[in-house]
């Protein structure tokens, strides 16, 4: 590694920043993943609306449900400036502290200024329960 790379660089270059959860892409040191213990139910599946999702603030990751049956977990943490997303609506997971939004699919940035999306989390899906992975 450089003398000069910085820990952001090294992850983008390596393409491990979708690994990364919470690392902010415009400013900040990171606010960390998710917070819960593997295992951990965070929720029922009938708790994720279809088309929506939950945001779990004490564990830092929201749940979505973009199709039936089809769940997903990212990182509650903006990637602009690592605030705590506030909700989930009309297909997109919304940071109400600068306006980004995510889309519930992928984490992809919907809108700015987030520029990197949400990071990926880990959770399975048992029946009803969902869990972290």
């Amino acid at each position: 590694m450089s003398p000069h790379a910085t820990r952001r660089t090294v992850l983008l270059t390596t393409g491990a920043v979708a690994l990364t959860a919470g690392c902010g892409s415009d400013g900040g040191d990171g606010g960390g993943s998710g917070t819960g213990t593997p295992g951990q139910e965070l929720a029922a599946t009938s708790d994720v609306p279809v088309g929506g999702g939950t945001v779990f603030k004490d564990e830092k990751i929201v749940v979505t449900q973009p199709e039936e049956g089809d769940f997903k977990a990212f990182s509650a943490i903006c990637t602009h400036q690592n605030c705590l997303v506030a909700d989930v609506a009309d297909g997109t997971v919304n940071c109400s502290c600068h306006g980004s939004r995510f889309r519930i699919t992928d984490g992809s940035v919907e809108r700015g200024p987030a520029t990197g999306p949400l990071p990926a989390e880990r959770i399975t899906v048992e029946g009803n329960s969902i869990r972290l992975a």
